[in-house]
């Protein structure tokens, strides 16, 4: 408890210093207050700015199962600039989702964020631009747990599916603030706004994870320049469960005039049934994995919880719940 009293006064004495700091710098130096705080609310702005399209992939699923799959490779200011061309390129990967077409055919998208400077450089060289993609590829591979196919299209069309919805997968969706006049505010109606605003970076992201991955110049086999090139490196978001793939049907036997629920959860990450927690009612379900699968569903016909059995398919990565309706 001491310990903990002690780092709190520590930080608290930070603070005021800080805060003193500024004050002598807004009465001594208008000037250099005034710059140092509007940068800080141009990194803010910069730092909220929303995604921007750049081009869409479009692939094959092969694993777990197969469909087609957009991804979405767009420009972000979040996500940081390599310091050099030799270090590796920071990538951020929003939502996992399956959408119905017109046609009725289900498909997937994704986003993929790069930092613009990445982006308005390999549109300088082809082959940068190819990698670029290829590391899209292989990212979405790794973070979802995927098998692609090697062969992939550039889309005429920079995005699939709306502009919010890619700001929505990414958790880039903030209400504006309106604009405000800095030369007329004090230094902590000021400081109020930077506070507020490194408060609310984290608080709609569904999903973000920064990683490094490191552009490999020169020809030869595609498919190796991508492989083992991603590490992660920082994840300033926890990533909240993925709804999974799921599908719920009434079977009966014409025997026996019996009928039961069947549940059948897909859950392309998990390895076994141990990683699965699984609690049934009579109207309800719940399916969790820790930090990967949340699944809450309301049955449509009461059930008896005490004839309920599970079982985990390791081949197909599908979990299947049976139980008998009252």
């Amino acid at each position: 408890m001491s310990s903990s009293l002690g780092c709190t006064k520590e930080v608290l004495q930070q603070v005021n210093q800080f805060w003193s700091m500024l004050d002598d710098l807004s009465q001594n130096d208008p000037q250099s207050y005034q710059m140092f705080i509007e940068k800080q609310i141009k990194q803010g702005a910069d730092y909220n700015a929303p995604p921007q399209p750049d081009s869409c992939l479009l692939t094959e699923m092969l694993e777990p199962k197969k469909g087609l799959l957009y991804i979405n490779v767009c420009g972000w200011k979040r996500v940081p600039t390599p310091a050099d061309e030799n270090k590796p390129v920071p990538v951020c990967g929003g939502r996992l989702e399956t959408d119905t077409d017109e046609g009725g055919d289900d498909y997937s998208v994704m986003d993929v964020a790069f930092s613009p400077a990445v982006l308005q450089q390999a549109q300088k060289d082809k082959r940068e631009k190819d990698q670029v993609h290829l590391l899209a590829l292989s990212f979405t591979q790794q973070q979802h747990g995927l098998r692609l196919a090697q062969q992939y299209n550039v889309s005429s069309s920079k995005l699939k599916g709306s502009l919010e919805d890619m700001q929505r997968r990414l958790g880039s969706l903030k209400q504006s603030s309106p604009a405000t006049n800095t030369a007329s505010q004090t230094p902590a109606s000021l400081l109020q706004q930077i506070s507020l605003r490194e408060g609310q970076t984290e608080d709609s992201t569904p999903v973000q994870l920064i990683t490094s991955v490191q552009l490999t110049p020169g020809s030869g086999d595609q498919s190796n320049k991508t492989k083992n090139l991603i590490q992660v490196i920082s994840s300033s978001v926890t990533a909240q469960p993925q709804r999974p793939q799921h599908q719920l049907t009434v079977n009966s036997d014409p025997g026996d005039l019996s009928r039961s629920l069947e549940l059948t959860v897909e859950l392309p990450k998990v390895q076994s049934i141990t990683e699965c927690h699984l609690s049934i009612s009579q109207d309800d379900v719940l399916l969790e994995v820790e930090d990967m699968y949340h699944l809450h569903l309301e049955l449509p016909e009461t059930v008896n919880e005490e004839s309920a059995s599970a079982t985990f398919n390791k081949k197909k990565r599908t979990l299947t719940l049976q139980v008998s309706i009252l």
